[in-house]
């Protein structure tokens, strides 16, 4: 049987901070992980974007990685900043992915997807040795759903009929637009926010959505994540998770 323990650190940093300098502050953490010769996923989001240019700094002064993108943003930041790139079909093992979250439970279970990239996002966390999630202390939830709506990746052929399964589940659905016009994924499928208010069990919930017919992938991020780098006003919070046979 296994058990999970989370370690808490600390590391303050004087006067108190402003958010965009707390996700500073975590996602910058986050590159004592990547070391020479790694494969390294690359998150999507205003968080870990801070991670990526840190990274294109640590590669101009001489740092030997390849990265791979979880999305077409990122994969464009990336080569701005000159870090070698890979695919994941040729590198189906990653060292080290770092990537940010819209909501962190307790048991460091995820909601993923703000940025409509959770697909790709989910694939490459699966196939990482390690995941690190940097976010800013609004992050974290007493229960996800709390905050934030539940994205689910769905088809456009019968996207109607897939939101009318999802919220047979017990929510309300939008079709996520821009500009009203629905917003595309990178895999060029639509996003369906779902609001289930507080979610009592991720572990099935996530599930029941992936077996509906029409549904790519959902934002719900269970048991992927290994360590949390949290920015906070006082400095730098980490939840880790330890395996512990028992």
């Amino acid at each position: 049987m296994y058990k999970f323990l989370y370690l808490l650190s600390y590391y303050p940093t004087g006067e108190p901070v402003e958010q965009e300098e707390m996700k500073k502050l975590a996602a910058e953490k986050a590159v004592h992980y990547v070391e020479d010769g790694m494969t390294v996923g690359l998150g999507t989001g205003s968080t870990v974007e801070f991670t990526i240019k840190k990274i294109g700094e640590m590669v101009k002064n001489g740092l030997k990685i390849k990265g791979i993108p979880t999305s077409l943003k990122t994969k464009r930041l990336a080569t701005e900043l000159k870090i070698p790139l890979v695919d994941l079909d040729a590198n189906t093992e990653i060292d080290v992915t770092i990537d940010g979250a819209d909501e962190v439970d307790s048991n460091l279970n995820l909601i993923k997807g703000g940025g409509g990239a959770l697909t790709r996002e989910k694939i490459i966390a699966y196939h990482s040795k390690k995941v690190i999630i940097v976010v800013d202390e609004t992050k974290i939830v007493k229960g996800l759903g709390c905050d934030s709506f539940l994205p689910v990746e769905v088809t456009k052929f019968g996207w109607q009929a897939t939101k009318k399964a999802l919220e047979e589940l017990g929510c309300t659905a939008e079709l996520r637009k821009i500009m009203d016009e629905p917003f595309i994924t990178d895999n060029q499928n639509y996003i369906i926010d779902c609001d289930f208010g507080k979610i009592a069990e991720p572990e099935n919930l996530e599930k029941e959505i992936n077996n509906i017919p029409g549904v790519l992938e959902n934002g719900l991020f269970i048991g992927l994540a290994d360590e949390v780098i949290v920015g906070s006003k006082q400095g730098i919070m980490t939840l880790e998770r330890q395996d512990i046979i028992t």
